[in-house]
């Protein structure tokens, strides 16, 4: 794709949270939560993000955002680098830039309205008031499957799907262009996760939205994304096309990974081999020298531990970080 189709640039992206020493603690540690990550989103894709709990995934879309100051590394926007940017710099991209956050109920306010919760950002942004802005929650709230009566009521009285709803709805009010969507599926039911998923990918293809999903719900992530990243302990290890991913994956961490997502016809799972990973995962305060992979990878070799691998395109849009598959590994 051409670079004026790019509308976020990470590159060598690094996010550490220094701890403080304390009873237990003598000495100040470091977690490398995000440890050198880079990828590009393109204007109307949706990035899948995926990788166990723990892997940096979620601090990697608050760096973005700016909730989080980057430790190093470069972010991108639209041409323009927002990495130091103030927080009078960032308040005019906040229209741009919005969030969906993981936990439905813990995101919203219990004290407001749903109408009051949907209007905050109208109000911030002076974009609407009095009868305009009351016709815009309306419609904001029809976008998203609501009634307009719902916004007399306060989010204890939804379920959590209509919750993840609301949230939509609050980061849609600002007309965004590119949403971060932190795992808004993991709080659902199955059943109401293919909802909240129709209808992200329909407000998509009607407003032209990109989105960058964080998930573990490979199955999910799959039927949503263009492109999936895998993360290990903070580096990403893989990124790929989501058919190329789940139909040739190359690192053995995402090999592993789609191993494990059910399989409903019974047949086919007793023939489906599990790919076990041994130990636990390294600490990311301490994390192993080399490729961080390679203390729970049956295929590790000795120069697995010398030096960290590099992403490497191996095949047309299939990176990962590997010297296994760099050296053409089939096994």
């Amino acid at each position: 794709m051409n670079r004026e189709e790019i509308l976020v640039e990470v590159s060598h992206l690094k996010k550490y949270f220094a701890s403080r020493p304390g009873f237990f603690r003598k000495r100040q540690t470091v977690v490398k939560a995000v440890d050198d990550v880079s990828f590009q989103i393109h204007r109307g894709e949706t990035l899948g993000l995926v990788g166990e709990s723990g892997c940096g995934k979620t601090t990697v879309g608050r760096t973005i955002i700016r909730l989080y100051p980057a430790t190093a590394g470069k972010i991108v926007y639209a041409g323009l680098d927002i990495t130091n940017f103030t927080e009078k710099q960032m308040f005019p991209l906040r229209k741009k830039i919005q969030m969906i956050f993981q936990d439905p109920y813990a995101s919203l306010n219990a004290r407001m309205t749903v109408g009051d919760i949907i209007g905050e950002p109208l109000d911030i942004h002076g974009i609407a008031a009095g009868r305009q802005r009351k016709e815009m929650i309306m419609e904001l709230l029809n976008k998203v499957g609501l009634s307009p009566e719902h916004a007399s009521r306060y989010p204890h009285e939804f379920s959590g799907g209509q919750r993840q709803r609301i949230g939509i709805a609050r980061a849609m009010a600002v007309e965004p262009e590119f949403i971060i969507c932190d795992e808004p599926l993991s709080a659902l039911d199955v059943s109401i996760q293919a909802q909240v998923v129709n209808l992200l990918e329909d407000l998509q293809s009607k407003l032209g939205l990109t989105y960058l999903f964080i998930a573990h719900d490979l199955s999910m992530v799959k039927h949503i994304s263009n492109r999936i990243g895998v993360m290990y302990l903070g580096k990403l290890v893989e990124l790929a096309s989501s058919n190329d991913l789940y139909q040739n994956p190359l690192h053995p961490y995402t090999r592993a990974l789609l191993s494990a997502i059910p399989v409903p016809d019974p047949d086919t799972a007793d023939q489906k081999q599990r790919i076990i990973l041994e130990g636990d995962v390294p600490s990311p305060i301490n994390p192993p020298e080399g490729c961080r992979f390679r203390t729970r990878c049956r295929h590790a070799r000795t120069g697995c531990g010398e030096s960290t691998p590099e992403m490497k395109e191996v095949e047309p849009g299939h990176f990962v970080a590997c010297y296994l598959a760099h050296d053409g590994y089939s096994g």
